[in-house]
């Protein structure tokens, strides 16, 4: 009779894209988490916590850069024919829960909205399958006013987690000024292809696709700059591995306005022009600010496009309400390059980049670049209930810019750990329970080992690979004599490392001091590494 096969052991290794966070990394979120809820909170923004399962048909294709339907999701067919998927960001599950309560819910209704999303794309480095999104969004105004409440909920939640003023900008576009733009330089449904003839003969599907190309070179600004966008839209160019890339072969007077809204910040203007196009736009921003300039080229740029007007007019706005609470254009400031996922928004979008500098993996200075992007999309709910319902919010990668503030310096990536209180004695648990029970009621962090107590030197180990900051030890002759030994293995690790033996004699890393004062000897020396 034949030996039944083993059955192979399952290999103990993380999922493809995936990965497993650990003490210090939880805990750091968790704080940043309880950061950004309380700022949310204060600008008046409730708490929604939806299913991390929707309906594909729920989803829609709203995933940003994936051409096929239901694309780039985790999903699976119920018995019943229905087919799931796990949500793949935080917005798509906002619009079905909007249309499925709006009758019990506040107009405007205001959420924010913390956890996982996951995306089934491939993996890359420091690019997850799974990871955490914080949204804050504003349904039902179509006022400019939500919007400039985003950003500067955007700003004042990155100072409050700590990236200071001037280590972050805030840029904000909007999608009808660069539809403007398009449509001022022929490449509207209607107009395009200038020759009249040949326009007849396309289709309007053709049209529509010729849009899409333009929309997706545009994409690429931040990648390949003004020169790679101007390359692309015309006969094409060649890329980073000398492949060549088909252009979209718009013409060059066509190209040059595209590229120039894209630049748009870049030029210098008299004040009295400034002043006269924000008359016309209607807005009281002050001319002297650099945002004013910008609008102002802007407005020249679509000129004939009421499209593209009415954009410039909504950005208008947003700087006006936003200088009127004082916040800075080093802040946040109007910038046409903000051209990410301009297919997915209806309005402003922004996008919060930050500015200072760190070394890539090859040791070169780059800036650290985006952690949080948003805008209006008022079409979404429109799936639902067949209504436009205006909607406006941002989304904060956490993963990211919790690695900004490890960059900075304001995060350590070793979590402190507990104190531990060793084992002498295995027959006096009691006793050992007893000490750290105390230490916990005062708030400090405590655990009786519980391993194999026989070796000692192994339970100053495990306490170090805890990151453990004090050992409490009783041993027979301190319980006999109401003592208790504290050693301070922070300052101790650093004498061991640094110290001659007449320094280690003048500062002393073990105490012995009476048990009745335990507690606090041990949040004295808690409280001398706060504060060094």
């Amino acid at each position: 009779m034949a030996k039944p096969k083993k059955q192979p052991r399952p290999k103990a290794v993380t999922p493809k894209g995936f990965r497993d966070y650990f003490g210090a990394e939880v805990t750091q979120r968790t704080e940043m988490l309880r950061t950004i809820a309380g700022v949310y909170h204060r600008y008046g923004f409730d708490a929604l916590e939806s299913s991390a399962v929707e309906t594909v048909e729920a989803l829609g294709k709203f995933l940003p850069d994936v051409d096929r339907p239901n694309e780039g999701v985790f999903a699976w067919q119920e018995e019943d024919g229905d087919w799931l998927a796990l949500r793949y960001d935080m917005t798509a599950p906002l619009a079905r829960v909007y249309a499925q309560h709006r009758n019990d819910l506040p107009t405007p209704y205001r959420r924010y909205a913390m956890g996982p999303v996951w995306r089934n794309e491939k993996p890359g480095p420091g690019r997850f399958r799974q990871f955490y999104q914080c949204d804050a969004d504003t349904v039902g105004t179509a006022s400019m006013a939500a919007d400039a409440e985003i950003c500067a909920m955007l700003a004042d939640t990155l100072e409050a987690v700590g990236i200071d003023r001037g280590d972050y900008i805030i840029r904000v576009n909007n999608r009808k000024v660069l539809n403007g733009v398009l449509e001022v330089a022929g490449l509207d449904a209607v107009s395009y292809p200038k020759n009249d003839n040949l326009r007849e003969a396309v289709s309007s599907s053709f049209q529509n696709n010729l849009r899409d190309q333009v929309l997706r070179t545009i994409d690429k600004f931040d990648k390949v700059g003004a020169e790679g966008v101007s390359a692309l839209l015309g006969s094409g160019r060649k890329d980073s591995s000398g492949a060549f890339i088909e252009g979209v072969g718009l013409e060059t007077e066509q190209i040059n306005r595209i590229v120039n809204f894209l630049e748009g910040a870049s030029y210098i203007f008299l004040e009295e022009d400034i002043r006269e196009t924000l008359e016309k736009i209607g807005t009281n921003l002050s001319p002297s600010s650099s945002n004013a300039g910008t609008l102002h080229n802007l407005w020249q740029l679509v000129e004939g496009s009421e499209t593209g007007q009415d954009g410039v007019k909504e950005l208008a706005q947003i700087a006006e309400l936003l200088e009127a609470q004082g916040y800075e254009t080093q802040q946040i400031r109007i910038d046409p390059s903000v051209v990410r996922g301009l297919g997915y928004y209806t309005g402003p979008v922004y996008e919060a980049e930050l500015t200072f500098e760190i070394l890539d993996e090859k040791g070169r200075p780059r800036q650290f670049g985006s952690v949080a992007g948003g805008g209006r999309y008022d079409d979404l709910v429109k799936r639902f209930t067949g209504q436009e319902v205006p909607a406006t919010g941002v989304s904060i990668g956490i993963d990211r810019l919790l690695a900004a503030l490890r960059e900075k310096g304001r995060v350590s990536s070793a979590a402190q750990g507990p104190v531990v209180v060793t084992v002498m004695d295995r027959d006096r648990m009691a006793d050992y329970q007893t000490m750290v029970a105390e230490l916990r009621n005062a708030g400090i962090r405590a655990e009786v080992y519980l391993g194999n107590p026989k070796n000692f030197g192994n339970q100053l180990k495990y306490a170090d690979r805890r990151a453990s900051p004090v050992a409490i030890i009783e041993g027979a002759d301190e319980k006999s004599n109401g003592l208790v030994q504290i050693k301070d293995l922070i300052l101790g690790a650093q004498i061991a490392e640094n110290a001659t033996l007449e320094e280690w004699k003048e500062r002393p890393s073990q105490f012995e001091v009476a048990r009745a004062e335990l507690v606090a000897k041990v949040r004295e020396i808690l409280a001398g590494h706060e504060d060094a």
